[in-house]
C-alpha cells in the first residue's frame, strides 16, 4: 500500500520500494557503515547475477493505515566504529532524508545489526 498525499493539485503515492530505494541510498553514505545486509537472500542474488543494483537491499518498508511508516534497516558495520554511534547516524540521516525527499515527517525506524566487516 503506497503512502498518499493529498495536495491542491491532487494526489500523490509514494510506494513502499521508492522509500525503501531512498532509505538505502541514505542509509549507505553514513561513515562506519560497511553495508547492508539481505533480508530476501534469493531475490538479491539474482540481482547480482544479472548485474544490476539493488539500493533498497537490507530495508523493509511498511506502510500502516496512510499515517504510519515503518522503515526497518538491516545493517553491516565496519570493525573499530562505535556501533551505537552509527546506528544514531543512520536513523537521523534516514529519517532527515526522507522527510526532504518524501515528505515523509516522522518515520518509525528499527535499526538491525547484522553483523561487523573486517
Amino acid at each position: 500500500m503506497p503512502k498518499t498525499f493529498d495536495t491542491q493539485y491532487g494526489t500523490i503515492a509514494v510506494s513502499e520500494d521508492v522509500i525503501a530505494t531512498t532509505a538505502g541510498l541514505a542509509a549507505i553514505e553514513c561513515d562506519g557503515l560497511a553495508g547492508m545486509a539481505s533480508r530476501r537472500q534469493v531475490v538479491d542474488r539474482l540481482t547480482e547475477v544479472f548485474g544490476r543494483e539493488n539500493p533498497g537491499r537490507g530495508v523493509e518498508v511498511r506502510i500502516v493505515g496512510n499515517e504510519d511508516v515503518q522503515v526497518e534497516l538491516f545493517i553491516i558495520v565496519q570493525y573499530g566504529v562505535n556501533i551505537y554511534e552509527t546506528a544514531q547516524r543512520v536513523r537521523q540521516k534516514v529519517e532527515y532524508v526522507l522527510a526532504e525527499t518524501a515528505g515523509i515527517e516522522t518515520p518509525n525506524i528499527q535499526i538491525y545489526v547484522q553483523g561487523v566487516k573486517f
